[in-house]
């Protein structure tokens, strides 16, 4: 990471939508592309040394392969992925060129799609 990838009112908005999203729940939010990522922000209570490329490199390929292989099916298009780990959840919300994941603690099914509707928007706003 050499450069920032997005305009500091950018980063902002979308660090304010995940927050009003999820609120205290928030660990950590990173926007990514196919081949560099920014860490938007990171809650104080937790390790500042975490190595994200790598989670970063499979979010990306994840994406590429769920595009692949739900596509074309009566599911419909993608939305967004949450991951559940034994101390968090992981939410990627992602389109063909960019896209956020938000590592949280608990939360109902509810509260991560709110937060993966806003975010999703917010994205689609950069394309237009």
């Amino acid at each position: 990471m050499t450069e920032t990838l997005l305009s500091e009112s950018d980063a902002e908005a979308l660090v304010s939508i995940a927050r009003t999203a999820l609120g205290d729940s928030l660990r950590s939010l990173t926007f990514f592309t196919r081949s560099d990522f920014d860490q938007l922000y990171l809650r104080d209570d937790l390790e500042q040394d975490a190595d994200l490329s790598e989670f970063v490199g499979h979010e990306w390929h994840a994406f590429q392969l769920t595009q692949d292989t739900y596509g074309g099916s009566e599911l419909g298009a993608y939305q967004y992925t949450v991951r559940s780990f034994e101390n968090g959840f992981l939410l990627r919300v992602s389109t063909e060129r960019e896209g956020v994941f938000a590592t949280t603690d608990g939360l109902t099914v509810n509260e991560f799609e709110a937060a993966a509707t806003a975010l999703e928007e917010s994205l689609d706003h950069r394309r237009d």
